[in-house]
């Protein structure tokens, strides 16, 4: 992805609220569809990972995990905050 489009993204999805949390029941089947449904109508998504969820220890990984199952960019992980685009 393009430096401008990333940044562009970035200062975007600074000014959004996260729409859901990942909490202690971590990456399910339901939270993998309600992304894919958000990224549909918003094509740009804020998700906090709270400390409970599996894995949080290393948010980059569930992040990834995250993006490869719905199919969405990782544009940015900002302490437990993760920003998704498609």
């Amino acid at each position: 992805m393009e430096k401008d489009k990333l940044y562009k993204l970035k200062a975007e999805a600074s000014g959004l609220k996260p729409i859901l949390n990942v909490g202690k029941n971590g990456i399910t089947d339901s939270v993998i569809e309600e992304v894919k449904k958000q990224v549909k109508a918003n094509r740009l998504v804020k998700i906090k990972m709270l400390k409970t969820t599996p894995g949080a220890e290393n948010i980059k990984d569930a992040a990834q995990e995250l993006a490869d199952s719905t199919k969405t960019t990782l544009i940015e992980i900002r302490g437990n905050t993760v920003v998704l685009y498609r």
